[in-house]
């Protein structure tokens, strides 16, 4: 049977390929941090991640993130994943990245590391 972590990881990556917004926002804490990615200002809160994946998801027709590995030990996980997407302009893009993500005892993200480099995305979502 799978912990509540995996339960929720398996949500979050879930909610980012169907592109919901709020489904993404659900699997985080309101108090949540998210740094993604590593290096920029982090997003705090529902209403400051929701607009970072709205953001993301404005971009493409279609974008997700795909789980190669999977580790969990208690209420924190690591995530090797690869993304594909397809702009708006119709260009296609694949990229990979490390999501570090700690879940309190109730299941809810309330912080996300992700490790990748956004450089060949802004450029396949520039016009």
């Amino acid at each position: 049977m799978p912990t509540p972590t995996e339960l929720t990881v398996a949500e979050y990556f879930a909610a980012i390929r169907a592109m919901d917004v709020e489904r993404c926002v659900a699997v985080f804490a309101p108090e949540a941090e998210q740094h993604d990615p590593v290096g920029t200002p982090p997003n705090v809160g529902h209403d400051a991640i929701r607009a970072f994946f709205t953001g993301i998801f404005t971009g493409f027709q279609v974008v997700g993130l795909t789980e190669n590995q999977v580790f969990v030990n208690g209420t924190s996980g690591a995530v090797k994943w690869t993304g594909n997407g397809t702009a708006h302009n119709g260009k296609s893009v694949t990229f990979e990245g490390v999501d570090v993500l700690d879940c309190n005892d109730e299941g809810k993200i309330v912080k996300v590391r992700a490790f990748w480099d956004p450089a060949p995305v802004m450029a396949a979502v520039a016009d």
